[in-house]
């Protein structure tokens, strides 16, 4: 039996996280966990946590207590996973959890589950962002000669085998494209299926809230970019 673990990184989600934790209860199965990494959260995401998921079995919650960047959270959920099959996505809302339900299908119906990497492929967003997304694929497909498209898409699964071959993995939203290049670099086999990108249930994007935000992404994005690039040749 292939065994799931979620993970969500959660950070000032506290509105979001009643919901959040009824989808995740509507789409357990037997085989799965979903670890709620409260990632340095300064809002009521302890105590809202804490009072969720006090009769869970099967969700549970992983506490860091100072934010050192959304990668650091997933990767603390991804140490903590006892699945198999690790996976991540966001808390937002926009992002389903029943994604990875459909992500664990491929699995298993492929012959070496160990050696799959599988990621949505998002629709339903802005045309901007379409292109601004469109913009970062080609940039890093020219840079690490890698065909990567839709690099941030969730949710994002893979072997645990692959996850323990990960070295020095970035702290930031850099680790998608970590995770994406390696699987590349490594031989995995890569499926993509589509999943519906939507609204954030509360709040605001951490990162995508104006032209000023996005151009701090891209420039963090392409410095580490460069350096990825430096390992490699190494």
């Amino acid at each position: 039996m292939i065994n799931l673990s979620l993970i969500i990184p959660c950070y000032n989600e506290a509105k979001s996280l009643p919901l959040l934790v009824e989808k995740c209860q509507k789409i357990l199965i037997p085989e799965m966990e979903i670890i709620l990494v409260d990632n340095g959260s300064t809002d009521n995401t302890p105590v809202i946590l804490t009072k969720l998921l006090e009769n869970q079995s099967q969700i549970r919650t992983v506490r860091v207590e100072n934010n050192q960047g959304y990668g650091y959270g997933i990767l603390s959920g991804l140490k903590a996973g006892k699945g198999e099959i690790l996976a991540w996505t966001h808390a937002d809302m926009q992002t389903d959890p029943a994604d990875a339900i459909k992500g664990l299908e491929i699995f298993k119906q492929k012959n070496r589950p160990n050696k799959l990497f599988v990621k949505g492929k998002r629709y339903g967003r802005p045309l901007m962002d379409v292109f601004f997304t469109a913009g970062m694929a080609i940039f890093e497909t020219v840079l690490l000669h890698k065909i990567l498209w839709d690099i941030n898409a969730q949710p994002t699964m893979f072997s645990k085998t692959f996850f323990e071959t990960w070295e020095n993995p970035p702290h930031d939203f850099s680790l998608d494209l970590y995770a994406y290049y390696m699987a590349k670099k490594q031989g995995y086999s890569v499926k993509r299926f589509n999943v519906l990108f939507g609204e954030r249930a509360h709040g605001v994007s951490h990162w995508n809230i104006s032209w000023k935000d996005k151009y701090k992404f891209i420039k963090r994005t392409f410095e580490y970019s460069l350096k990825l690039k430096t390992i490699i040749n190494k």
